[in-house]
C-alpha cells in the first residue's frame, strides 16, 4: 500500500480508548494519531503524556503524536518516552525549529514539521531536508469534525516540491476533514499519511469507513508513484 491511514483519537470515545484503538487495527490501521492540545496554542485542552503511555499499552501499531501547545521543546522527551513513534511540532510554535528537529530525532522518534492552514509552505523552506515528514493542516486545528480547506491540494502539492528540491523523500500527511470525498483529492495532489477522525468514528461502521477511506486515497495515486 502507498497511502497509510491514522485515525484520531480525538473522535473517539475517551472512556473507551482501548476498545477504539483495537477496532482501528483490526481493521487496518497504519498508525494512531493522537492530538495534544493545550489551551494556549489552540484553542482546547486535550491529553498528555499519560494518556499516550496508556495508550501505548493496547497499540500493535506506532503512535503519530501532534505536539498542538506553546513552548513544545519542554516536553519532547516526555512524549517519546511515553511511546510516541513520531512526534509533530508546528512551525508556528517554533523559534528554533531546526534545533527541535535534531532533538526528536536524538531521542529517537521520526521528526514532523505542522503547517497551520494560513501558514505559507516556505516557512519549512530552511528545514526541508531535516523533516522526516510534513503535516499539512486543512482544517484549523483544535477541534474535530470540520469541514476540509479546498485550498489544501495546492498547499500539498507546494510543500511536496520543496521537499523533492531538498532531496527528501519525505511523505506529507493531511489532518482534517478526510473522507471518501478528501482523500482521493489529498494523495493526488501528493500527501502519503492520511489522518482522519470523524469520518471514522462517527459512522456506523469504523472499519467499513477505513476500508472506503483507504480505497478512494489508493485509487488516485498517480500510477507513476505506485
Amino acid at each position: 500500500m502507498t497511502v497509510q491511514l491514522a485515525p484520531s483519537l480525538l473522535s473517539a470515545d475517551f472512556a473507551e480508548l482501548g476498545a477504539a484503538v483495537r477496532l482501528v487495527q483490526g481493521g487496518g490501521a497504519d498508525l494512531i494519531h493522537l492530538d495534544v492540545m493545550d489551551g494556549h496554542f489552540v484553542p482546547n485542552i486535550t491529553i498528555g503524556p499519560a494518556v499516550v503511555r496508556a495508550v501505548r499499552q493496547v497499540a500493535a501499531v506506532p503512535l503519530d503524536v501532534h505536539l498542538m501547545i506553546s513552548e513544545p521543546d519542554r516536553y519532547l522527551h516526555a512524549f517519546v518516552e511515553a511511546g510516541a513513534a513520531m512526534l509533530s511540532v508546528h512551525v508556528e510554535a517554533l523559534p528554533h525549529l531546526h534545533r527541535t528537529l535534531q532533538a526528536i530525532k536524538a531521542l529517537g522518534a521520526r521528526a514532523g514539521v505542522a503547517l497551520n492552514p494560513s501558514t505559507h509552505p516556505t516557512a519549512i523552506e530552511e528545514v526541508a531536508g531535516e523533516a522526516d515528514f510534513v503535516l499539512v493542516m486543512s482544517v484549523n486545528p483544535g477541534f474535530a469534525a470540520q469541514r476540509f480547506i479546498p485550498r489544501t491540494p495546492r498547499k500539498i502539492a507546494a510543500v511536496r516540491a520543496l521537499l523533492d528540491a531538498a532531496g527528501n523523500p519525505a511523505p506529507i500527511e493531511v489532518d482534517g476533514g478526510i473522507d471518501t470525498e478528501t482523500a482521493g483529492l489529498v494523495t493526488a495532489a501528493g500527501a502519503r499519511i492520511l489522518v482522519a477522525g470523524n469520518a471514522i468514528f462517527g459512522a456506523a461502521d469504523p472499519v467499513g469507513a477505513m476500508r472506503g477511506i483507504r480505497a478512494a486515497a489508493e485509487a488516485a495515486v498517480p500510477a507513476t508513484a505506485r
